[in-house]
């Protein structure tokens, strides 16, 4: 038995919203990301994105890539349809980005707990995504959370708490003991780069590299931390994000800065390597 890493594309990130630039058809783009080798494609899932998902499945399975659901529930109902279509479409589990968002801590604590016993119920793993405008919107409450649910779980995309407290290079011990936490308690994990300032940078650009060598830090503290908690058979999966306009940066003309496709290979093949490392480190004699 061995632990097993794999890394998703993300639909929304093959947006392309560019002006005068065709967007690529629900088949095109799921062909590509198969073409490139991602073990599947990730999926929004808002109510009204629904029928994007049936659409999606015999072409997933044409294709033989697997799905990962990013759900914005807004009710315990939707979320109960949510982790039904994730589980009847054979995805890991749902992650959520929960549009309840009381202000108070205890009503955050309690719509978690509830959400965390609707998921067991439904018998679909479910993970709250540290994301802005949602839920876990901020990394105190989030926290705090952790502390009062041992039971909660995480997909952890660490851009958003990132621009959040907007840490600064160096990252602080302080800072860096949070993110720690954050990273002990994720079972997935969400590949984009930010700087304290912008949720998304171009990850080629030289004033970007201090960026992008930190969140390879992170990862690979991520990365190892699952490993050593996870049973000998599991798989772990990265999903990259890059997402598109407003997302990505854009000049005057309305076109962004980078390729995103090629950035979400080079964060693939970063990851992945990050993981063959460890696999190596780990075999006797490597």
């Amino acid at each position: 038995m061995v632990q097993d890493l794999e890394v998703y594309q993300s639909l929304w990130a093959m947006e392309r919203r560019a002006p005068g630039v065709a967007e690529l058809s629900l088949e095109q783009n799921i062909a590509r990301a198969a073409e490139a080798g991602f073990h599947g494609l990730g999926l929004d899932l808002a109510m009204s994105d629904v029928p994007v998902a049936i659409a999606a499945l015999p072409l997933l399975e044409r294709h033989g890539l697997k799905c990962l659901f990013n759900g914005f529930p807004r009710s315990d109902d939707e979320l109960r349809f949510m982790l039904e279509l994730s589980k009847d479409f054979g995805a890991p589990f749902l992650s959520v980005i929960g549009q309840l968002m009381p202000p108070r801590l205890d009503d955050m604590i309690a719509v978690a707990r509830r959400w965390i016993d609707i998921a067991d119920r439904a018998g679909q793993s479910l993970l709250f995504e540290t994301h802005r405008h949602g839920l876990l919107n901020d990394l105190y409450p989030t926290l705090q959370m952790l502390e009062a649910i041992p039971s909660l779980t995480l997909c952890a995309d660490l851009s958003h708490f990132v621009v959040d407290r907007e840490f600064s290079l160096p990252v602080e011990p302080e800072a860096e003991a949070m993110i720690g936490q954050v990273l002990a308690r994720a079972e997935a994990f969400q590949g984009r780069i930010s700087s304290n300032e912008q949720i998304q940078v171009p990850i080629g650009f030289p004033q970007h590299q201090a960026w992008v060598d930190q969140y390879l830090r992170w990862w690979d503290q991520g990365l190892a931390g699952w490993r050593a908690r996870a049973p000998a058979d599991a798989t772990l999966t990265f999903l990259c994000e890059l997402g598109p306009a407003p997302y990505a940066i854009t000049g005057p003309d309305g076109h962004e800065l980078s390729d995103r496709w090629e950035e979400a290979l080079v964060i693939r093949d970063r990851v992945e390597a990050l993981w063959s490392e460890m696999e190596t480190a780990s075999t006797p004699g490597g």
